[in-house]
């Protein structure tokens, strides 16, 4: 289901499935570190303080996502139009939509199951199977956007490398500046927190040197000079090869027909014997010429 909602058939595929690989390994690794981090350095979870931080993440997706593909819209403009990039830039900023409400739907549940009382039990533990389900969904939802990033490669194709880039470190700047390190120390607090962003970074800029080394694809470039977007324009079958004609039946093989017309004859039947007239006399002349001497002359 969430392979159906958060990669459509008009999201065109990964030119380097290496590199996708390396996003997935970066995203289950990033979540193993987290829960580590909080479970067994810090002591447990801030429920709150979590919820807040997911809305958070949400709200920096809906506003900076739209903002950082306006400036690239900006630069493509130099050298090409951006009439062309409507559909999938609306397609896109749907699949941002649903993400960003699928991401706070089980918030907000979150925060509804907290303030239930001991007389909900029955309701609570079926919230928890719900929630169980979203965040299985939620997290398959991200494995599918982190590829894409909700379908920007039907934009540009090196326009998911960037936002990934962008995002990530608008979201660890704050924690930085304000010195917040999650309760762990100087050293252990600012390597947590640039872990991410830094491998971010490494993995976007192999895409974006792989994605210009072998196939020519340059982030300032307009993407119509690279050619229709892949998946937006209907592939039209190639033709069915035309059948090879039979070879010819080589000389003297006995189980072949004798080449030519069969109701040939070399002769007629019905021609005469004798040419000439069919009906004519043995003897020259006209056979009904009486002789010449009265047969009954006495």
């Amino acid at each position: 289901m969430a392979r159906a909602l958060f990669h459509p058939a008009w999201i065109p595929e990964s030119l380097d499935p290496s590199v996708e690989r390396l996003k997935r390994i970066r995203i289950i690794a990033g979540l193993a570190a987290t829960l580590g981090v909080y479970t067994f350095l810090i002591g447990g979870f801030d429920v709150t303080e979590l919820l807040t931080n997911t809305l958070t993440a949400a709200v920096v997706l809906l506003f900076l996502t739209p903002l950082t593909v306006g400036v690239m819209l900006l630069v493509w403009r130099r050298t090409g139009t951006v009439r062309e990039l409507r559909v999938p830039l609306a397609g896109a900023f749907k699949l941002l939509l649903l993400f960003v409400c699928a991401l706070a739907v089980p918030v907000l549940l979150a925060w509804f199951m907290l303030g239930l009382g001991r007389e909900d039990l029955f309701l609570f533990l079926f919230l928890c199977l719900v929630m169980l389900w979203l965040v299985v969904f939620v997290f398959a939802a991200a494995l599918r956007v982190s590829g894409n990033f909700f379908g920007t490669g039907a934009v540009h194709r090196s326009l998911p490398a960037l936002l990934a880039v962008v995002t990530c470190w608008l979201m660890a700047l704050p924690d930085l500046i304000t010195g917040d390190l999650k309760g762990l120390g100087l050293a252990l607090g600012v390597v947590f927190i640039l872990a991410a962003p830094l491998t971010v970074t490494g993995i976007a800029l192999l895409e974006l040197r792989r994605l210009k080394r072998r196939y020519g694809i340059r982030l300032r470039e307009h993407p119509a000079a690279q050619g229709p977007f892949p998946g937006l324009v209907p592939q039209v079958p190639a033709p069915a090869p035309a059948p090879a004609p039979a070879p010819a039946p080589g000389p003297g093989r006995p189980h072949l027909p004798v080449q030519g017309n069969p109701y040939a004859h070399p002769r007629s039947p019905y021609a005469p014997a004798v040419p000439g007239h069919p009906y004519g006399a043995a003897t020259p002349g006209n056979p009904y010429v009486p002789p010449a001497q009265n047969p009954y002359a006495r």
